[in-house]
């Protein structure tokens, strides 16, 4: 009986397809290709990116990046996974700090934005995979439901909708904003 063994990919390889136009997500070496999510999920992203960057820039807490930077979470086999919006606070990473590759820490907060092909369940899964490799807030943000998902290690998870504040709580003191204003509304 033949069997086939699967090449495990590295971050170094996921680096050079991302130069071949391939775009993914390396899971303990394995590429999980990703597709632009649309309209709306961009829209969130900006929405959200924009209104962390005005706290977080001139108060010279950390760095946001986007979805396409990257987030190297395990090695031998590399694990790198890429959240919508990631917090690092400039104790993790140096305000001047320019890394060609990808981030080494896990970030102090991500954002994940349900997408028509990321559902619930996906969104859920990947919250509590950044909260396991250490990350102290996850917001999932529920693009059907209009409502954001409040994940924080041992404490229950809480859902805000358009009425609500969304608060960068331990993580990003005096942050906040209401939830609306990450629709745009």
């Amino acid at each position: 009986m033949a069997t086939t063994m699967t090449k495990l990919l590295t971050a170094d390889d996921l680096l050079r397809l991302d130069s071949e136009g391939v775009r993914g997500e390396l899971i303990r070496g394995v590429l999980h290709e990703t597709m632009p999510a649309g309209y709306a999920h961009g829209k969130i992203v900006m929405n959200l990116g924009i209104l962390l960057g005005l706290y977080i820039k001139p108060r010279r807490l950390g760095s946001l990046i986007a979805s396409d930077s990257g987030v190297w979470l395990e090695r031998d086999p590399d694990t790198v996974r890429e959240p919508d919006i990631a917090y690092f606070s400039a104790a993790k990473i140096p305000l001047d700090a320019m890394d060609t590759g990808y981030a080494e820490v896990p970030p102090d907060l991500v954002v994940e934005i349900t997408s028509p092909s990321t559902g619930w369940r996906e969104a859920h899964d990947k919250a509590l995979m950044w909260l396991s490799y250490g990350v102290g807030l996850v917001w999932v943000v529920q693009l059907d439901t209009r409502t954001v998902d409040v994940y924080q290690p041992d404490r229950a998870v809480v859902t805000l909708d358009e009425h609500d504040t969304l608060a960068g709580r331990d993580v990003l003191p005096g942050f906040t904003c209401a939830v609306s204003e990450v629709f745009g509304t």
